[in-house]
């Protein structure tokens, strides 16, 4: 079995329906590999120094790199990147806002065994999502060439609804291979996991996660993103980061004010509310916001 590709020139609507009906598809060559290469070089010194894993799933011969937004500009274009955010935005339609939810390099190492196979959802506390509302939209970029000597990440084809804790063999997978500046979007439900990675050279990509908005992010990104860096962002970006209400209350500050405009310093004082799902939401929620007062 093929795992569903498609050209740089697809549209959000063809990525939201492959991931509908499969749980995945490859974009290949959606960024120049020049892209990668500036990422590596504003990430290196942090790539250098980040830990191994402690464990089998996060691999002992894995580093994960993270606070992408703060540490790399260049990375930013691809958490922004037009295709990936619509793409996401259809994908994650049932919840009113989406937010980022991790940014990290992946490094598999020379001897890198392969990962259990899992689904990403599983941050959420192995809570059993129902297969109809989607909690993510994921990325890997192929910051490196993406090899099945190499590490490439396996994919379990058509898994994303076989349930919670499922086993599958390597011999279930199909090796996600692309060139480097490509990229594979996948959802929270799909079983996947990094090969073996056994050649001479490290494995790399770019991992970008999305999820609704009144979700947990993986990463703190108030954290990850120092005050000062974030003050310079625009407003868009923060809103990506979480600096928004989801629905109509979740992240609220003080006097139910709206982060962003806390953060921002405006002397304006205002409630946020419905407007925020009246704003957003899909046509379930907008009616539903109207109803109650909206």
């Amino acid at each position: 079995m093929e795992l569903i590709r498609l050209p740089n020139t697809a549209t959000s609507e063809e990525v939201a329906k492959a991931l509908k009906e499969h749980g995945h598809c490859i974009v290949e060559n959606l960024v120049a590999p020049e892209v990668m290469d500036r990422i590596a070089e504003e990430m290196s010194e942090f790539i250098t120094t980040s830990p191994y894993g402690e464990d089998k799933f996060l691999g002992n011969l894995t580093q994960r790199t993270g606070s992408l937004v703060a540490r790399s500009e260049t990375a930013r274009e691809l958490i922004r990147h037009p295709l990936v955010l619509d793409s996401a935005k259809k994908h994650l339609s049932k919840s009113s806002t989406m937010q980022l939810q991790l940014t990290q390099i992946i490094t598999v190492n020379p001897g890198a065994p392969s990962q259990i196979l899992h689904q990403d959802q599983l941050a959420w506390d192995f809570f059993d999502f129902p297969d109809d509302f989607e909690t993510q939209c994921n990325t890997l970029w192929a910051m490196t060439e993406y090899t099945a000597e190499n590490g490439a990440t396996r994919v379990v084809p058509n898994s994303m609804y076989a349930g919670a804790r499922q086993k599958f063999t390597e011999e279930q997978t199909v090796v996600a291979e692309m060139p480097k500046g490509s990229v594979m979007i996948y959802t929270g439900k799909i079983y996947h996991g990094a090969g073996t990675n056994t050649t001479d050279k490290i494995r790399q990509a770019i991992n970008i996660n999305y999820c609704a908005g009144w979700l947990r992010q993986e990463e703190n990104q108030y954290l990850a993103t120092p005050p000062e860096i974030a003050q310079t962002l625009d407003d868009e970006m923060l809103k990506l980061m979480g600096y928004q209400c989801a629905c109509f209350a979740m992240g609220y500050v003080r006097d139910f004010e709206d982060p962003l405009d806390v953060f921002r310093g405006k002397k304006e004082r205002r409630s946020a509310g419905f407007n925020i799902v009246t704003d957003n939401g899909n046509d379930v929620t907008k009616n539903y916001a109207e109803e109650l007062g909206g």
